[in-house]
């Protein structure tokens, strides 16, 4: 399995992102409305997965409603990602293909998720494992998401 869920151009800066979610949308036949592009700039701003609640919490004039059908939309078309931590704990982050390839420490108790970036060997080591087993039961993978479950520091 070759790194190919690595982004080809991780955004450096927020004129990047803008560029590329602009992109991303018109593609789908979008306009990156003002809510769509305060939505973005949120996570960007996070930098992490961020709660429902977080995101009302930086964003108060925006609608819940409007907030769910717009990252929804941005899901659909690869900006946005949900990482679903039970029912009360589920969380949204700008893409990979925006931010590059990391993975997920979750946190059961509380359903916090930090994100993990692996260096550059040890991810070498885990793509290595996982094309092996993806070889012995004759499957073709596209990219891989590794997500560890657990207590964190605050909630052992």
């Amino acid at each position: 399995m070759k790194p190919n869920h690595l982004p080809k151009n991780p955004p450096h800066d927020l004129k990047q992102l803008h560029e590329q979610v602009t992109t991303k949308l018109s593609q789908a036949n979008y306009r990156y409305t003002d809510n769509r592009r305060r939505l973005v700039e949120t996570l960007a701003r996070y930098g992490r997965p961020v709660t429902m609640p977080d995101i009302i919490n930086a964003e108060p004039a925006l609608a819940q409603s409007s907030i769910y059908r717009n990252l929804e939309l941005l899901e659909n078309i690869g900006v946005t990602c949900r990482i679903a931590v039970g029912n009360e704990h589920t969380h949204f982050e700008l893409a990979e293909q925006l931010v590059g390839h990391h993975h997920h420490l979750i946190c059961k108790t509380c359903g916090t998720v930090q994100d993990v970036h692996l260096d550059l060997q040890i991810e070498s080591l885990l793509e290595e494992s996982l094309a092996q087993i993806a070889s012995r039961a004759n499957f073709a993978p596209l990219h891989h998401t590794l997500d560890l479950h657990g207590c964190c520091a605050d909630c052992k």
